[in-house]
């Protein structure tokens, strides 16, 4: 950005080790760039534009849709604001498009190679209570790591779930030309407003524990009743005629994968595929499945990161 004009997703926090570079905003606290020795593993957008489709972003305090941004607490009945009217939803949360402060970073021969990045939620009717989000990126030789730690700094329990919006990128290929693997058995059935259903199991090439090609595969969709290596670790790999596979992993804190091959969503269209590790579905604040009860004072975290395989 040219004079004093301010990027759209705010100040920059560059991150370097080795081949590794990532640029962190303090909008959304959102993943503009990271990539590995040249090779992009998300879809980068510009400083001077405004993040596509949830680019990267910290999805709090819930992931995904809430029907009708209703839902009740503990018998009280709260209302937030409908964001994506087409489907009578509130979409991602309170905390994507907002600002975090930078409270700490790290060094390395060649520049920061972590920061952590701080937003105080501040209570509204729809949603009542006050929430500190830290968010850490750090870089090494194994990539992006990513930590967050949410604690209730209110004096009553709070609904709480998290989710994150990197979009893999296929490196030069088409995302038809790729194959994808996603570490889950069962898919999240849902409703014509994109709202949880039920579930059902996978089989045949809709089984995508082993890489199966997305050629004409439109997805958006959840995955549970996740996999995990002997390390923990539950995976998504985009995998690209080049050889490598943008990847990412989530320990076991949490237990849900989002995936979305971006069909029709302006600025995406279909570049790249959405990973989004979540510790919850979607309507999770209604549904109470796999929502956090967050009590006065405790914390909740989890664990995820990304790299080039």
């Amino acid at each position: 950005m040219s004079g004093n004009t301010p990027a759209p997703s705010g100040q920059q926090h560059a991150l370097v080790h080795g081949a590794h570079r990532a640029v962190i905003t303090e909008v959304g606290a959102s993943v503009r760039a990271y990539s590995v020795g040249g090779r992009d593993v998300v879809l980068p957008f510009d400083e001077s534009d405004l993040a596509p489709a949830f680019s990267g972003a910290v999805l709090a305090p819930w992931p995904n849709r809430l029907r009708d941004g209703q839902y009740t607490w503990d018998g009280t009945d709260y209302q937030v604001a409908v964001t994506e009217p087409d489907r009578m939803t509130a979409l991602h949360g309170l905390v994507a498009q907002v600002r975090y402060a930078k409270v700490a970073s790290e060094s390395g021969p060649d520049g920061d190679t972590s920061v952590t990045l701080r937003h105080d939620l501040v209570p509204t009717p729809g949603y009542p209570w006050s929430l500190r989000v830290d968010v850490t990126y750090a870089l090494s030789d194994a990539g992006l790591r990513v930590h967050v730690a949410a604690t209730n700094l209110d004096a009553t329990a709070a609904p709480y779930g998290i989710g994150f919006h990197p979009w893999l990128s296929p490196g030069d290929a088409a995302v038809d030309d790729c194959t994808l693997r996603v570490d889950a058995t069962s898919q999240v059935t849902v409703d014509d407003r994109l709202l949880p259903t039920g579930t059902r199991p996978l089989s045949g090439a809709e089984d995508r524990t082993t890489p199966q090609p997305l050629a004409g595969v439109a997805l958006d969709d959840a995955f549970v009743d996740v996999t995990r290596d002997g390390d923990g670790l539950s995976w998504i790999v985009l995998g690209s005629p080049d050889g490598h596979g943008a990847a990412m992993w989530m320990d076991e804190s949490m237990d849900t994968w989002q995936v979305c091959t971006g069909n029709g969503i302006p600025k995406i269209a279909r570049r790249g595929v959405a990973a989004e590790p979540m510790s919850c579905i979607a309507d999770a604040f209604r549904t109470g499945e796999r929502l956090v009860r967050l009590e006065p004072g405790a914390t909740h975290e989890v664990t995820w990161g990304m790299t080039l395989v």
